[in-house]
């Protein structure tokens, strides 16, 4: 019997991270799920500028190394290239932009089975199944959807109401129980728009766990999508 092929996952970086650096990031998930799930990774559209552009004050917030070009998905002021997850942000520039290029990844690289989050680009993501789940051809609505640390997009500017909608696909929702640059409640209440959602926790921060004990339960969850 021939082998399954693995399932294809687009995964979307975090705010000031570069696409190589995301890689680096995810290298232990990614050696976790070898032969189940295969990873794309793929960053923001926008360089940021300001070192300071961060998603938060935490420790945990981790910025790229020297030599790469850290990039966002959007940015939470008109001027600066900067971007908080907890505040109200009067705009939220550069989010189509960020929308276009998940689209063109989708459509140039994929098909995809399921679609994988960090911090920003889990929010982001959960904004395209929204879009998906509303009719969007843009964005086919993936099989399953994975966000580790995750939190409500806020300030959107979307006219209609499909953020406030239930999300129906199954989802998988990771987060820290120390993260201070996302907070644990952000990651719950986002859970709690989709139906039937799994978590996920762990001790640690602002990060991608890959331990044995998040391995078995990526593996669980992964494995309903298999046939």
């Amino acid at each position: 019997m021939a082998a399954r092929p693995p399932l294809r996952v687009l995964a979307l970086a975090g705010f000031r991270q570069s696409e190589r650096g995301f890689r680096e990031k995810t290298g232990a998930l990614r050696k976790a799920l070898r032969g189940r799930a295969e990873l794309v990774c793929l960053s923001g559209p926008h360089l940021v500028a300001d070192a300071a552009g961060r998603e938060g004050a935490g420790p945990d917030s981790e910025p790229c190394l020297p030599e790469e070009q850290p990039r966002g998905w959007w940015f939470s002021e008109q001027e600066a290239d900067v971007f908080n997850a907890l505040s109200q942000p009067t705009v939220c520039r550069g989010l189509e932009e960020a929308l276009g290029t998940v689209a063109q990844a989708l459509k140039q690289l994929g098909p995809f089975d399921g679609l994988l989050g960090f911090s920003q680009g889990a929010a982001l993501a959960a904004v395209v199944c929204a879009l998906g789940q509303a009719g969007d051809p843009r964005f086919p609505l993936p099989r399953f959807i994975i966000l580790v640390s995750g939190f409500s997009p806020r300030g959107l500017g979307l006219k209609e109401p499909i953020l406030q909608c239930p999300l129906l696909l199954p989802s998988l929702h990771v987060f820290g129980d120390t993260d201070c640059v996302i907070p644990s409640q952000e990651s719950m209440q986002l859970a709690s728009r989709f139906t039937g959602a799994v978590t996920l926790t762990h001790s640690g921060g602002h990060f991608i766990p890959a331990a044995a004990a998040q391995r078995q339960a990526y593996l669980k969850f992964l494995d309903q999508f298999a046939a």
